[in-house]
């Protein structure tokens, strides 16, 4: 019986030790979260002689320059679109075409400022206007914004110097561009770039209009693959043949109806259009045509691509290295849809007019008829 009790009692002493110990633990962690708590939280420094919170130091001319820095790369890092974040291709290249020793020559010489664009590619989505920017970064003149700032038709409010800010630094005689394929096709857009300069270049990769709209379809149900059939888009009635203008994919291959609005702004002279399909099938000739209307010399040539037949597009390669070619990525070059011809022929038929307009317009004739 005495064994019992004495047996009963260790027990419970065993029992009330194991809860002091989880107590005691538990107390130990909340100090030490209280700790780490405290030593994240601002250190506010008192006046001595008045017990008041002396006023935050203002900041100086290099951090704010900094801060600002931060906000822009930030900007073009939220962009959603793979295109317009300038990821289409599977190496990040950034500005590595930029002539290193002429750049560190120019930076430490202080030569080296950032301008506004002298010249823009201005349209199409799914045109060809990624491909055209990566052809160009191969030029040692020419200095580009990888990203799309979309100044002119989302960011306008901003200001000519938030935009001066995301170009790049060039040297005297190098060129500066952006591209945003959106502003072709956006009415707002031909002043306010007159209004920058009203000798801007600007040049319009244009594509067949019907491969362009399957190709905008085809990018977009990547994304959400949820939404209707290409035919059912196209068609606001489809037994009365009525072609539905206000869908997007549509409406940008009326590239008349859009330079329409250019023109009132600009001479002909300062356009220079591009073929989407010899960017593809002879991309050395239509870059020939592009340096000599940006003025630049020749130095892009038929050595510098390779046509990649897997993925049927052409990519860079470096004549005087040995690394392997610079391809499109993967959000370049999907399959399309298969569209039933008899809507295909519809929507050829109904671009006819919008074509001829634009061979008549531009003096080209692209061949899309």
């Amino acid at each position: 019986m005495e064994y019992s009790l004495l047996s009963h009692s260790s027990q419970q002493v065993k029992n009330k030790l194991f809860v002091f110990c989880i107590m005691l633990s538990l107390w130990v962690y909340m100090l030490y979260c209280c700790v780490g708590y405290c030593s994240t939280t601002p250190a506010f420094t008192l006046d001595e002689r008045s017990g008041r919170r002396p006023p935050p130091r203002p900041l100086q001319n290099q951090e704010l320059e900094m801060l600002f820095k931060t906000q822009s790369r930030g900007l073009l890092n939220n962009e959603s679109d793979a295109e317009s974040r300038g990821d289409g291709w599977e190496e990040n290249k950034g500005e590595a075409n930029y002539d290193e020793d002429s750049g560190l020559t120019g930076a430490l010489n202080g030569s080296e400022t950032k301008k506004l664009p002298q010249a823009i590619i201005i349209g199409v989505k799914k045109g060809g206007t990624r491909a055209l920017l990566e052809f160009l970064r191969l030029h040692p003149d020419i200095r580009a914004v990888g990203a799309e700032p979309h100044f002119f038709d989302r960011n306008y409010e901003k200001g000519l110097e938030w935009y001066r800010e995301l170009m790049p630094k060039t040297l005297a005689g190098q060129l500066t561009m952006e591209k945003t394929p959106s502003y072709f096709v956006t009415k707002e857009v031909p002043g306010r770039i007159y209004a920058m300069s009203k000798d801007t270049k600007l040049i319009v990769v244009v594509r067949d209009p019907v491969t362009r709209a399957i190709s905008d379809y085809t990018q977009t149900s990547s994304k959400k693959p949820d939404i209707p059939s290409f035919e059912c888009l196209t068609f606001k009635n489809i037994t009365a043949n009525l072609i539905d203008t206000s869908w997007s994919a549509v409406q940008i291959g009326m590239y008349a109806r859009h330079l329409e609005q250019w023109l009132q702004f600009f001479p002909l002279d300062q356009f220079l259009f591009v073929s989407g399909e010899r960017l593809i099938s002879d991309p050395a000739g239509e870059m020939a045509r592009v340096q000599h209307f940006l003025g630049l010399r020749r130095v892009v040539t038929r050595k510098h691509f390779h046509f990649n037949p897997a993925k049927g597009f052409p990519c860079l390669k470096r004549p005087e290295s040995n690394s392997k070619p610079h391809c499109l990525g993967k959000t370049k070059g999907r399959t399309h849809p298969n569209i039933h011809p008899d809507v295909i022929q519809r929507l050829r038929d109904f671009y006819k007019p919008f074509n001829k307009k634009i061979y008549h317009m531009t003096g080209h004739d692209f061949g899309w008829d």
